[in-house]
């Protein structure tokens, strides 16, 4: 298992858009994907739970990842969220 944690500094928090950039960058692995904030997971290949957990700027998130292909799906989502949140 690995994972990282990340502060959120788009001024709008994890909204629509840059959710479903997120569920497509994380469908390409098989790994199990998790993202945590607020107190509340959320599968990161599912919109509407990463919706639910209302992420903000400034918040932090922790992205945990779980699988056969761990290593690259977790350098992939790091990447993901320094260039896109």
């Amino acid at each position: 298992m690995k994972e990282f944690n990340y502060t959120i500094t788009d001024a709008q928090g994890i909204h629509a858009r840059p959710a479903g950039e997120l569920i497509k960058a994380a469908k390409v692995f098989n790994s199990t994907i998790k993202i945590a904030a607020n107190g509340k997971t959320g599968d990161c290949k599912k919109i509407f739970t990463v919706m639910a957990l209302g992420v903000k700027q400034g918040h932090e998130v922790t992205i945990t990842v779980e699988g056969d292909d761990e290593a690259a799906a977790c350098e992939a989502m790091e990447t993901f969220f320094k260039a896109n949140l």
